[in-house]
């Protein structure tokens, strides 16, 4: 009579080459598969359902074991326990076991490092990038960066904020740095959270949490604008600035002329450039707003191009650094102090060009605005826009560069909306 059970032998399973299942009894199988891998299953029935668990290779797992391991599955078949689930609900708690252990070493220095790791490449701002990562440094990581992110409590967010500094509580003497400083401690949390490292509410949530254990911030802090020139001294600085040589400077009078944003400027490529139809076409992905903007260009920001031309590569940048980089951020800080006026920021020109258009020129606000890349009215006017004002703002533009070429002691005049101002080729 035929075995029933322990049907196969360790010289069977070595020999046995043809796919297949090969019974040794009581459910347990020799399986052989179309590449010859050889592995254990057991076959059992529970409340009425047929299934296959797998008991493990059989270079790892020998048959005396997976005798074995047959035994125990069919015990907790016995007591009811499907093995497989009961397998499942032990991996389950050994992976819960070991992400608590790591839980329990992630420090928040950590998470902040790889949280940055993660996002700056969507930075396109140099500056923002170090801004974040300097101040997590700075204000964060001296007082909770060596704790594990599931103990940071509500109690060491604010130990942070109201950390004692040189000039003041942290709180109120920095205000404006103190909350993107929290805003930062937040998002860190955040992805911890996400990826399971700590549970529960953000204990350096703002609305409905910390706004109500500290004051806001716009009552302490004053807004500080931009240093700015007058619209009255750009006739006289623009000559100066003319009489420089470099790069740097023509960066800096071409942002002006075209009333650009700093890293607008010296990020400019010449695949922007169109001086056919005299537009500089600034792509969405460097815009603060993410939105293409269109700048016309004057007849002196034709010519600086023209005299940048003279060093153009294939796609290369319009305002290279000596090392055909781009111009560092502080570049043009160093040109304004070459000029003796370390007192006022490049962007600041951004709010001259505004403040003479507003003064002196009959434009309307709508296309200055525009000309600024501003984000002029509601979303629904916005979405009936089908024009973005270049012909007008083209007049406007030109209406700047020729105040900006005045001679310093030309008499302020308003230019009309409706003159029409001839671009020079």
């Amino acid at each position: 009579m035929a075995k029933l059970v322990d049907r196969l032998t360790a010289l069977m399973v070595a020999r046995k080459k043809t796919p297949g299942f090969y019974p040794d009894g009581k459910g347990l199988h020799l399986k052989v598969g179309p590449t010859g891998a050889k592995s254990w299953a057991l076959r059992y029935t529970l409340r009425g359902r047929t299934r296959w668990m797998g008991l493990g290779p059989c270079d790892l797992v020998s048959l005396a074991e997976a005798r074995e391991r047959s035994r125990q599955a069919r015990r907790q078949r016995y007591d009811g326990i499907d093995p497989i689930d009961a397998r499942r609900a032990t991996r389950a708690a050994a992976r819960a076991a070991e992400q608590e252990a790591i839980a329990r070493t992630m420090t928040f220095t950590a998470c902040a490092d790889a949280y940055f790791a993660d996002q700056q490449a969507g930075w396109r701002n140099a500056d923002h990038r170090t801004q974040w990562s300097s101040s997590i440094a700075t204000y964060v990581i001296p007082v909770i960066g060596h704790l594990p992110v599931q103990t940071i409590d509500t109690a060491l967010v604010l130990k942070v904020l109201k950390q004692p500094l040189s000039d003041g509580i942290f709180w109120t003497a920095r205000p404006e740095t103190a909350a993107r400083v929290r805003g930062r401690i937040e998002t860190v949390l955040d992805w911890a959270r996400a990826h399971r490292f700590c549970e529960g509410e953000n204990p350096a949530r703002w609305r409905g949490h910390l706004a109500q254990l500290l004051p806001p911030r716009k009552k302490l802090a004053r807004v500080v604008h931009y240093p700015a020139l007058s619209y009255a001294e750009i006739p006289a600085f623009m000559a100066q600035l003319r009489g420089l040589d470099g790069n740097a400077a023509r960066a800096l009078e071409f942002k002006i002329l075209t009333a650009a944003r700093s890293e607008e400027t010296t990020l400019a490529r010449w695949s922007e450039i169109d001086l056919a139809n005299k537009l500089w076409t600034i792509p969405a992905e460097r815009m603060k707003g993410d939105r293409e903007h269109v700048v016309p260009l004057s007849t002196r920001a034709l010519a600086i191009l023209e005299q940048m031309e003279t060093a153009r590569a294939a796609d290369a940048l319009v305002f290279p650094s000596a090392r055909n980089r781009p111009l560092a951020s502080k570049t043009f800080a160093r040109v304004l102090e070459r000029l003796g006026r370390g007192d006022v920021t490049a962007h600041g020109f951004r709010s001259t060009f505004r403040d003479w258009a507003a003064d002196c020129t009959n434009f309307p606000g709508e296309i200055c605005e525009t000309a600024l890349a501003h984000v002029v009215g509601s979303k629904a006017e916005q979405a009936y826009r089908r024009t973005d004002l270049r012909t007008k703002r083209a007049a406007l533009m030109q209406a700047w560069c020729e105040y900006c070429s005045r001679e310093p002691d030309a008499k302020d005049t308003v230019v009309p909306m409706r003159r029409k101002h001839e671009l020079k080729g």
